[in-house]
């Protein structure tokens, strides 16, 4: 992936920096994990990469622009990213948990049907959708139980 961001920043005649190819490495090891810039910017201190959060910011828009992530409002007023993959644009669905925050992405067959169906009765090709689902997720409920037993 490394020496696609390169052919696209060069192409778009951008600078190819350590910096961004450090951004770009974090989200790679981040296990599919939806990142905010501060997570971002903490990260790259704790490696002990000089860089300044404006940069951060920047470059992590940089690559929204250029299709490597892909910038998620999950209503914590703040934006997350996550790693696009590029060879699939397909859309996914995201489950948030209400208590911890938790995040999973899930793609349903379900889903796409009604998405089908929406094309089809409205004549639109939908190319991209963004549905998230919020709840409780099962270890916040099991906490939940937990307090209810303790308060008895």
């Amino acid at each position: 992936m490394y020496e696609e961001l390169r052919n696209e920043l060069k192409k778009r005649k951008y600078r190819i920096t350590a910096q961004r190819e450090m951004i770009l490495k974090i989200f790679l090891e981040s296990r599919g994990r939806h990142l905010g810039v501060e997570e971002v910017y903490r990260e790259l201190l704790n490696r002990n990469v000089r860089i300044s959060k404006a940069t951060v910011y920047r470059s992590v828009e940089l690559l929204v622009e250029l299709g490597f992530l892909r910038k998620l409002n999950f209503g914590e007023g703040l934006y997350r990213y996550e790693l696009a993959d590029r060879s699939n644009r397909e859309s996914h669905q995201h489950v948030i948990c209400q208590k911890c925050g938790r995040i999973v992405e899930i793609n349903s067959e379900q889903v796409n049907k009604i998405i089908s169906d929406i094309s089809k009765k409205t004549g639109y090709v939908i190319k991209w959708h963004d549905l998230k689902f919020y709840g409780i997720c099962p270890e916040c409920q099991a906490k939940e139980k937990e307090e209810e037993k303790r308060s008895k």
